[in-house]
């Protein structure tokens, strides 16, 4: 049944003109997008970033964030966070953001659930162990890119539209989104990791909160909730009515140290990393396995290999997608002896 209004309009075109009617003017409204790659039927529910999020949350790619490392390798305990964990927590503090500077929600939370579905096995140590091996580099915001384009659906990729597939690809500290509602997740981004990378450090025993540097916890909080709050506080009020996205002077710059704290506490921890190099090394194995075994990759990408792709960006391809579990997996089957059955 057609998802239909008053007077003849859709659902979708109601939702539109709310959007006209509530949003900041600097707002990116759905009605006004870039379109996609591959023009589409409307949905006559959902405007178009509505529609986008909802792929996003029904990938394959984002179910397998749930077993990605964000930060620390299978930790003992039930309460560290995942690559999933983190995505979510930044979907949550952006959105926030966005509905207090009336930017469009929608966008917000599409371009937030999708920033890190390219993310690599174990963290940032399989994407360092990808940037060696693959001619050209491996950058996991390319690759989530990548990922919504072409690997998602066996090789039909989600044909997002133009403004989420520009919040992810910039999402990046060195890039910056064309939208606004791209700006805020940048941004998010920064304060949600080190927030809880925080919070599981100190959970791990690695640092306590009274490590902080003190003039870090005067500037923008003496608790992680404390400074969470004074950051999303910070942005809003900074940028409300400006059509911008920015913090105050102070607070940035407290941002900016609490991150060389955590770089250089935690990011960088003997203990927090002692597990990394033993990564790395599975990941090269499996690279090597499988450019020497390419019949073994899944038939999507032996497609893509006979439309042109580099058979050393199809590996890559492949390994990105796999969980920390999977690769573990795989390592096993193919290069662990298993202890002949006694009958």
């Amino acid at each position: 049944m057609r998802g239909t209004g008053g007077f003849g309009v859709t659902i979708r075109e109601e939702l539109e003109q709310r959007e006209r009617e509530i949003l900041a003017p600097w707002a990116s409204f759905s009605a006004l997008s870039k379109g996609r790659n591959v023009p589409e039927e409307q949905c006559d529910i959902r405007p178009v970033f509505q529609r986008d999020r909802d792929r996003i949350l029904h990938s394959k790619s984002f179910r397998r964030l749930k077993d990605k490392t964000q930060v620390f390798l299978a930790p003992d305990g039930d309460h560290y966070r995942t690559r999933m964990t983190h995505t979510l927590e930044v979907s949550q503090n952006a959105r926030t953001i966005a509905k207090a500077l009336r930017l469009n929600e929608d966008l917000t939370e599409a371009i937030a659930l999708g920033h890190d579905l390219g993310h690599t096995p174990f963290g940032h140590a399989g994407e360092r162990a990808l940037n060696r091996l693959c001619p050209g580099g491996f950058r996991h915001n390319e690759q989530s890119l990548r990922t919504v384009d072409v690997l998602e659906k066996s090789g039909r990729g989600l044909n997002l539209t133009w403004e989420v597939r520009d919040g992810i690809l910039n999402h990046q500290t060195s890039l910056m989104p064309n939208t606004l509602e791209g700006q805020v997740v940048r941004l998010c981004d920064k304060i949600a990791y080190c927030h809880h990378d925080m919070d599981d450090a100190i959970r791990g025993g690695i640092l306590t909160e009274y490590d902080v540097p003190q003039e870090i916890r005067d500037a923008v909080g003496d608790t992680l909730g404390k400074r969470l709050d004074h950051f999303i506080h910070d942005i809003v009020t900074s940028s409300r009515g400006t059509g911008e996205i920015r913090m105050s002077a102070e607070t940035a710059e407290g941002l900016r140290a609490l991150r060389a704290f955590m770089f250089e506490r935690v990011y960088t921890n003997p203990e927090a990393k002692s597990e990394e190099k033993k990564a790395e090394s599975l990941i090269e194995t499996l690279f090597s396995y499988y450019m020497a075994n390419n019949d073994q990759l899944p038939g999507y990408l032996l497609q893509l290999r006979e439309q042109g792709t580099s058979l050393e960006q199809l590996v890559c391809d492949y390994i990105s997608t796999m969980t920390d579990r999977f690769a573990i997996a795989r390592y096993e089957e193919l290069f662990i002896p298993k202890t002949w059955p006694v009958l």
